[in-house]
């Protein structure tokens, strides 16, 4: 009587998943076979701004203020090349690793945008009937909103950390915020944007509300 002793008998039997095995392990071998070497991106640090990494925190200083960031989620390695050039890189990762690169850098330039131009962000009033009220109080950190779809209730919006709220003097209905760190300026604009949502009505005949029109650096776009 034959006796099976469990070898595998095919020569491409080792290479290829178990039938079983279901579609997570061959996701697996398909990102082991796709696994680069090593993958990076550079970038310039510019004059009077100082860029400072220590276990992938980074700080960036500059004429505006300072800014701090952790990279401490991203598997890579952020490390400087000479006083002003910045390197991320990632060794033997799959595809998904390897685009967190350019996202750090993403945040970096951010950062180095933020402390040397600084970010404007700019939002509409739009309503059909009800005047949209709006308070810019505790110096020009919290918004109040009043009269929208002519709602007694008073929305009051208070601004992250660092971020500022101007009502504009040549154009009506509209207000700018401004800030150093473009998340919490970004943020701070749908929270905002978020206070207004049209309830309980057609969203696509009731288009009242405060939006984002514009979006830049302070004084003109990037």
């Amino acid at each position: 009587a034959e006796v099976d002793d469990g070898s595998c008998q095919s020569a491409g039997c080792c290479n290829s998943p178990h039938p079983s095995a279901g579609p997570h392990a061959e996701a697996e071998q398909r990102s082991a076979a796709m696994r680069m070497i090593q993958k990076s991106q550079t970038i310039k640090v510019p004059e009077g701004v100082t860029l400072d990494i220590k276990a992938r925190c980074v700080t960036v200083k500059g004429p505006r203020g300072t800014l701090f960031k952790n990279f401490k989620h991203c598997p890579v390695d952020i490390y400087k090349v000479s006083a002003n050039e910045v390197k991320v890189e990632k060794w033997f990762g799959n595809p998904k690793q390897a685009a967190s690169i350019r996202s750090c850098c993403s945040h970096m330039l951010n950062m180095i945008t933020g402390v040397t131009k600084g970010f404007e962000y700019k939002m509409r009033f739009v309503y059909a009937h009800f005047p949209i009220n709006v308070a810019i109080v505790e110096k020009d950190t919290v918004v109040e909103i009043r009269n929208f779809l002519g709602e007694k209730i008073v929305r009051r919006i208070k601004c992250h950390d660092g971020v500022t709220v101007k009502r504009s003097a040549d154009v009506k209905d509209e207000i700018s915020l401004f800030g150093n760190d473009v998340e919490k300026v970004s943020l701070s604009c749908a929270l905002i944007n978020q206070a207004c949502h049209v309830k309980n009505k057609d969203i696509r005949k009731f288009l009242d509300g405060i939006y984002i029109s514009e979006r830049g650096v302070i004084g003109g776009r990037d």
